[in-house]
C-alpha cells in the first residue's frame, strides 16, 4: 500500500446493501489506496439514515487530502448537511457532491486513485451527470 494519502470517498445510503455494493464496485476500480467508507441504514438496521453514524463516518473520513461524500436520496443529503454543520470547521476538507451515486462514486474513485486533489475528485463525481448510457 502506498504511503501517499488519497482523497477518501464516503457513501451515504438508505440501504446498507446498496452502500456496500457501491463501495465494493468503486474499490475494484479505484484500488486499495483510496479509502472508502459507508454510512447506511437506520440505527436498527432498517432502511433509512442514521445522523449519528453519518457524523461519525465524516469525522473518521477526513485525512490530509479530504473526502468526497455521495448520497443516494434527499434525506441522506439532509443527514450529511446536518452532520457537516454540527462538526463545523473540523470538516472543511469534506465536499458533499451533487452526483449520481454509482456513476459519481466510480468517477470519483478513479480520479482519487491518481492522487488528484479534492477539488478534482469532486468535479469528476459531478461530471458523471453527463455520462450517457445509450
Amino acid at each position: 500500500m502506498s504511503t501517499e494519502q488519497h482523497v477518501a470517498l464516503v457513501i451515504v445510503s438508505h440501504s446498507t446493501s446498496i452502500a456496500a455494493g457501491v463501495a465494493e464496485l468503486v474499490g475494484q476500480v479505484a484500488g486499495p489506496d483510496v479509502p472508502i467508507v459507508t454510512a447506511a441504514g437506520g440505527p436498527d438496521g432498517s432502511l433509512g439514515t442514521d445522523g449519528g453514524r453519518v457524523a461519525e463516518v465524516l469525522r473518521e473520513a477526513v485525512n490530509g487530502n479530504g473526502a468526497v461524500v455521495l448520497a443516494d436520496l434527499g434525506s441522506a443529503v439532509l443527514s450529511v448537511r446536518a452532520a457537516l454543520k454540527e462538526l463545523g470547521s473540523a470538516v472543511d476538507s469534506i465536499v458533499l457532491v451533487d452526483a449520481p451515486l454509482v456513476e459519481g462514486a466510480v468517477a470519483a474513485g478513479v480520479m482519487a486513485s491518481t492522487g488528484a486533489p479534492l477539488a478534482d475528485v469532486a468535479t469528476a463525481a459531478e461530471a458523471a451527470w453527463n455520462a450517457r448510457k445509450l
